[in-house]
């Protein structure tokens, strides 16, 4: 691994899972992601063999912070009660205890989302933003990562908030799979967008809403018509956020263990 890398992070998802080596002074990788599509029967076993083969192609030290975004709720100590994307035999296992034994050595385990928006809000649009900041993915679901005065409020499903008036589990009514499968235009879509993020905004109060997935890449289409008082961006890191999020959030942990 070259040196300007201080830390390493995986983001592994339900088609990919993608590492790279990361710069913590620029936010950026210090290598080109490996990715690895993720294996049909994607068991603990079988995730944990694919995050040690990037761990080797990439020759990361022993001594480098690993940090693995994960796509669930994570709660160190905890065995997983859920899990959408993957296979189910994840239930009941412990996911941090899986990967550290799958590497031979200790690794941190955090939220997908919760990884993208601490990304954000370290090196991404939420930079040095005080107060709330409320990070959202919208992609298959909504993922979301609550921050306040840059510490992580980890593991919120506030995709799964119960819109008013007969709409349902917001992320069921408005996530970007949703406008894809009713083939809907981003003008039309930013309307249920503005009834998930007015309801956010009377809940919560926050001072900005960061967006990011894979469609924020075309955020120019539909943010303009999300009518809501608070300011609400794009997400600046896309698609590298949750490799940059781990590995920042697993340096940060290894530095508090060592204080």
């Amino acid at each position: 691994m070259i040196e300007t890398a201080q830390a390493f992070g995986v983001d592994i998802g339900g088609s990919g899972i993608k590492a790279a080596p990361v710069n913590l002074e620029k936010g950026e990788f210090a290598e080109p992601r490996l990715k690895i599509l993720t294996p049909e029967h994607s068991t603990p076993k079988a995730v944990g063999d694919i995050v040690r083969q990037q761990l080797e192609h990439f020759e990361v030290p022993e001594d480098v912070p690993v940090g693995i975004a994960f796509p669930a709720p994570v709660k160190p100590g905890q065995k997983l009660d859920y899990m959408a994307n993957l296979d189910q035999s994840w239930i009941g296992v412990d996911v941090t205890e899986v990967f550290s034994e799958a590497c031979g050595r200790p690794v941190t385990v955090v939220n997908d989302a919760d990884a993208a928006g601490v990304a954000e809000q370290r090196f991404g649009a939420a930079a040095g933003q005080e107060g709330l900041v409320i990070a959202t993915t919208l992609g298959t679901g909504i993922g979301t990562a609550l921050i306040y005065d840059g510490v992580l409020i980890p593991n919120t499903e506030l995709g799964h908030i119960q819109l008013p008036k007969g709409k349902g589990d917001a992320e069921k009514y408005a996530a970007s799979s949703v406008r894809e499968k009713l083939d809907m235009g981003y003008k039309k879509w930013a309307k249920r967008l503005t009834k998930y993020y007015s309801l956010m905004e009377l809940y919560f109060s926050p001072q900005l809403f960061v967006v990011g997935g894979g469609v924020s890449r075309v955020s120019e289409k539909f943010l303009p018509y999300i009518d809501i008082k608070t300011p609400i961006v794009a997400a600046k890191l896309h698609n590298e956020a949750g490799i940059i999020g781990a590995a920042y959030y697993a340096s940060t942990k290894m530095q508090k263990n060592a204080d």
